[in-house]
Order: C-alpha cells, then sequence, then structure tokens
C-alpha cells in the first residue's frame, strides 16, 4: 500500500467479465503504459442496489486494502464513503445531480483539505457523450477552490477494457481516494 501512497500517477485498469467489474490498479510502467506491477485489485458487482466496491491486494480477495460504500440505496447525489482496510472513513465523494445533466460533476472531500470539484474537461464531449456516442473517452479534472489540480482522470479509448490515466499533483491528496474516485468515475458513469 505504501507504494500507491508513493506515486504521483498510476493506472486503472477494467476487466470485463459476466457478472462483476474487476479493477486494477496498476503502477505505469517504464513507458507510461499500465504494464507496472498491481497494487490493488477492486470488484464491483452489477446491478446492486447500494454501490460498494472493495480493493485487496491479492487475486484471491483475502486482504483488503481499502473501499468505498455508498451511504443510501439509488440515491443520484448522496455521498459514498472512502474507507480505510479498518472501515475508518478517509474521504467522501458525491455527485453534482444538477451540474451533471450537461457535464458530469462530482466533489471530493478529504478531512483536512479543501474540497476539490470534478468535471468532465469538454463540455462537447460530454454532450457528444450523452447524445450521440455514449463510448466516447472522458476526461475529469479535479480542483480545489484556488484552482490547483488535485487529480486528474484521463480515459483511455479502447473497446472492451476501459484503461484510465490518473494523474495526482497534490500531494497531500490520499491516493486511496483518488483511486476509488476513477474506480467509481468507470462504475457510475453509465447511471
Amino acid at each position: 500500500m505504501a507504494t500507491l501512497q508513493s506515486l504521483d500517477r498510476f493506472v486503472v485498469r477494467q476487466r470485463i467479465t459476466p457478472m462483476v467489474n474487476r479493477y486494477e490498479i496498476r503502477a505505469p510502467g517504464g513507458d507510461g503504459a499500465a504494464k507496472g506491477p498491481v497494487l490493488a485489485l477492486a470488484q464491483q458487482k452489477r446491478m446492486a442496489l447500494r454501490e460498494q466496491v472493495t480493493f485487496f491486494a491479492d487475486e484471491a480477495r483475502t486482504m483488503p486494502l481499502f473501499g468505498f460504500k455508498a451511504r443510501n440505496v439509488v440515491d443520484l447525489a448522496g455521498a459514498t464513503d472512502v474507507v480505510d482496510s479498518s472501515g475508518q472513513v478517509i474521504g467522501v465523494f458525491r455527485k453534482d445531480f444538477g451540474a451533471s445533466l450537461l457535464r458530469s460533476t462530482y466533489h471530493l472531500e478529504q478531512p483536512g483539505h479543501p474540497v476539490a470539484t470534478g468535471v468532465e474537461r469538454s463540455q462537447a464531449m460530454a454532450l457528444a457523450r450523452r447524445f450521440l456516442l455514449e463510448w466516447l473517452p472522458y476526461h475529469f479534472d479535479f480542483t480545489h477552490p484556488d484552482g490547483t489540480v488535485a487529480m486528474s482522470v484521463d480515459k483511455k479509448f479502447a473497446f472492451g477494457r476501459d484503461s484510465y490515466e490518473v494523474t495526482v499533483p497534490d500531494p497531500g491528496l490520499d491516493r486511496r481516494l483518488a483511486a476509488a474516485m476513477a474506480v467509481a468515475l468507470d462504475a457510475l458513469q453509465a447511471r
């Protein structure tokens, strides 16, 4: 886990399976691709009433590292807690439902830090994804009120297996919170 916390960049890759979405959190390889070591594995059940994802250190899913769980069942603008392996809340994210009608917007909160607001980078791409081509890639920038970038998530164009490059220039942002938000973007964007 210390390795993830020390990175200012990592990659999230989705693995497609019939009943669950699986994700790998990887350190970037030497060429910047997702060929570095696996730092965490996550799994999300499809069609769950209350969104919950746990990140594990191993393929057998015996060593939980952190996770996130929605506070309420099917709440369009509800809060989702990100917790460490002992269940202690390390941060919260929530979708801004009204702002998200035309351009997806999320708020990322970590105790002791200013709120970071994540917005799709391109208004035109956001509209095209909603009304024409839902499979188009998207990009989010999460910024603090003073305009500094806390994190960015760039979805790479791919059929069948989504891949996201996550950059975290804010040294104080917990990387577990950043990884949870990146996976949540994939898991929740279609809703």
